[in-house]
């Protein structure tokens, strides 16, 4: 399970650390975007494997339309220019990570195109799709909705972790909707993957397979009082 796992792959060229992730966080001082594991609190660096990004994204998504903006790299986050609002929602990708290869048994090597994305929700209200790999909110509490390229992704499996490493797993039904009980109060952070085997081109550069990891944020007001996370995991270098 990506969620619980943090070690290296076999890595050749610009592979990036096995099983992690980008999140995002906000609080009063403005939204962040990580890199590593949230349930081990676990956040990359720079200098470190932060710096494997080339140029991330972020949206600002308003009922008053879109807003881009800027990001700027920190010790141990991209640091946005703006945080969401209730009724807002951000959400973030990095489309341009180097394809890596991936080698099996020392059988051929795969060239894999890596897109890890983001999305951060203030509320439980129903959002339309907008990152290839994505997971919404339906507006129901604890139901959340998988897509890939706009439809519905069935037997996908959704992980969900609060900061203390609780979670749970579950799978999309042919709706692609995940249902999750959430007892704790504080930030969650939802994980799902797909792998594409259709070949195709980033940056000039061919690939074999697409390996997509989509995570949401969101905070939950109610529940039992949450456990804080435990000590920092030291970042990969």
């Amino acid at each position: 399970m990506a969620i619980v796992s943090g070690l290296l792959t076999s890595l050749v060229l610009a592979a990036p650390v096995s099983a992690h992730q980008i999140w995002l966080q906000q609080d009063a001082k403005g939204a962040q975007l990580y890199f590593g594991e949230f349930g081990e609190n676990l956040r990359e660096a720079s200098p470190g494997l932060l710096d494997k990004f080339v140029s991330p994204s972020a949206v600002l998504i308003s009922p008053n339309g879109d807003r881009t903006l800027d990001l700027s790299k920190k010790s141990n986050a991209f640091n946005l220019s703006a945080k969401a609002a209730k009724g807002e929602s951000i959400v973030a990708e990095e489309a341009h990570y180097p394809v890596f290869e991936n080698k099996h048994g020392g059988g051929t090597p795969t060239r894999t195109a890596w897109t890890p994305a983001a999305r951060l929700v203030t509320s439980d209200a129903a959002q339309e799709p907008r990152l290839t790999l994505d997971l919404l909110p339906t507006g129901r509490a604890g139901e959340f909705k998988v897509t890939y390229k706009n439809q519905p992704l069935p037997k996908a499996k959704v992980g969900l972790v609060v900061q203390s490493g609780w979670a749970k797993e579950a799978f999309s039904d042919e709706q692609g909707l995940v249902h999750f009980d959430m007892p704790w109060q504080g930030t969650y952070v939802a994980e799902v993957h797909h792998t594409d085997k259709t070949a195709g081109e980033r940056d000039g550069k061919p690939f074999d397979t697409a390996s997509f990891v989509t995570t949401l944020s969101l905070v939950q007001g109610k529940g039992i009082k949450a456990v804080p996370a435990g000590p920092a995991t030291k970042p990969n270098k």
